[in-house]
């Protein structure tokens, strides 16, 4: 089975309700952008129940997504690929340039979707062959451990080894030799037994620079290394170093790579998901300093977005069907000042909400990967033992937001600097105290963060 009818497969398991609900373990509030990511998963799933007809004519429904930053547009985004085992990328719309400009172009952002298809493709290719791999590596290690095991002596060898003996027999005594010695291998106790290996010389990674570069996507390194002969050296190593390497050898003889590189653009093509983030920040300004290269990536995305081929190294790559998820703040534009013909093509917005102090509590207690539970989790090893009351929760919540409302909104980050600083001192002293246990409570918060939190001049630099 290949690698998108398994992900599709997992799609069919993922009801919108049930999306949503494992979104809700890790993100806070947000409903109405989780049902929209999760409607438009499920139609993944859809169409992929469709005849090959109907599903070339039903095209992805882009999502925009719209809200500060800290809300949670990205982890969205980055779960929903998780749970699905899709390919997925986060690019920064503000890092691409328009065609003819100094920089990256936005075509680089399918070959990147593809790369990560072929990582997800190559573990799967990897599992199936890895039981023949296995098989291969311990017959190649009792080559090793028996010389001469690889060929069978001739019948004059074994003449002269042995005048009564015949070739049969020289032949059952060296497959009894390996026998015995396929046992013990597999009992592990020859492990640490010396062995030589050949391996090859991989050639130091080719950096191509240079204006234009960027927009080349030609396996110069591949194309050397064909040209150029590539060195073997022998190494002596002990049996289970000699595995491993042994290993990465046979598998990798076993795989595929046509048959990889083409279920990775396969997977990328039907199943991928781009997530364009800071779309807001390629809205061209008003005034002669503007960046006469922002309208351009408007321009140069659209084709994307419509859908296109793409050339990579692996083959050409349609972007019809990858889903595309674009997010911005939009603190000094608005989404209708991106080309018209751009904003058709996310036609489900969303906006996400400012977090309350309401939502900072929330994050603090109810995520599965909560802040609290890393720290304590952290702590832990140092044997110091750290227990947070529901008061001092509370007020971590209310800093986290008085500190958002009267500086900088950074939104759920900013309980990353007041954490820190909150355990900063009890961070530092923790190998000292051996085993112990701290409590905080209001009272320690307090102590530590009110005198910050309420000077202003102070909290801008600080938290």
């Amino acid at each position: 089975m290949s690698d998108s009818h398994n992900v599709v497969d997992a799609l069919g398991k993922l009801t919108p309700a049930e999306t949503v609900k494992q979104l809700d373990r890790y993100i806070v509030g947000q409903r109405q952008a989780k049902r929209a990511v999760a409607v438009a998963l499920r139609n993944r799933w859809r169409r992929q129940q469709l005849s090959e007809e109907m599903q070339g004519e039903i095209a992805p429904k882009n999502i925009l997504m719209i809200g500060p930053t800290g809300v949670g547009k990205t982890e969205i985004a980055r779960r929903l690929a998780r749970m699905t085992g899709a390919p997925f990328i986060k690019v920064e719309a503000t890092k691409y340039t328009e065609v003819g400009y100094y920089g990256r172009d936005v075509e680089s952002m399918v070959r990147e979707l593809v790369e990560n298809g072929l990582g997800l493709v190559r573990e799967k290719f990897q599992d199936q062959v890895r039981e023949e791999a296995e098989q291969r590596v311990e017959n190649r290690l009792v080559d090793l451990l028996v010389p001469g095991s690889t060929e069978l002596p001739s019948l004059s060898q074994a003449l002269e080894e042995s005048a009564t003996e015949t070739a049969d027999d020289a032949e059952q005594r060296l497959q009894r030799t390996r026998d015995k010695m396929r046992k013990m291998l597999q009992a592990g106790t020859l492990e640490e037994r010396l062995v030589e290996v050949t391996t090859q010389s991989k050639s130091a990674p080719m950096v191509v620079g240079g204006m234009g570069m960027e927009n080349m996507d030609i396996d110069l390194q591949g194309m050397f290394e064909k040209i150029m002969p590539r060195g073997s050296q022998s190494r002596e190593m002990k049996v289970n170093e000699a595995r491993q390497v042994l290993m990465e050898q046979e598998t990798e003889a076993l795989l595929d790579p046509e048959a990889m590189n083409a279920e990775a653009i396969r997977l990328a093509e039907e199943l991928g998901i781009i997530f364009v983030d800071e779309i807001d920040k390629v809205i061209a300004t008003d005034g002669k300093n503007a960046d006469v290269s922002r309208q351009g990536v408007q321009r140069d995305l659209l084709p994307i977005v419509e859908g296109t081929s793409v050339q990579t190294r692996y083959g050409y790559v349609r972007t019809d069907h990858i889903l595309f998820i674009a997010a911005g703040a939009f603190h000094r534009g608005k989404p209708s000042e991106l080309m018209p013909e751009l904003q058709g093509r996310f036609p489900i917005r969303v906006e996400l909400d400012e977090l309350t102090e309401h939502d900072f509590l929330q994050i603090l207690t109810e995520p599965k990967n909560s802040l609290t539970r890393q720290y304590e989790a952290l702590l832990a090893t140092e044997q110091v033992t750290i227990e947070f009351q529901q008061d001092a929760l509370a007020q971590l919540a209310r800093y986290a937001f008085k500190v958002n409302q009267s500086t900088q909104n950074i939104g759920a980050r900013r309980l990353y600097t007041i954490m820190e600083r909150l355990l900063e001192e009890l961070s530092f002293e923790a190998p000292e105290l051996g085993k112990s246990s701290v409590k905080i409570d209001a009272a320690y918060v307090e102590q530590r963060l009110n005198e910050i939190a309420e000077d202003e001049d102070l909290s801008k630099f600080i938290l």
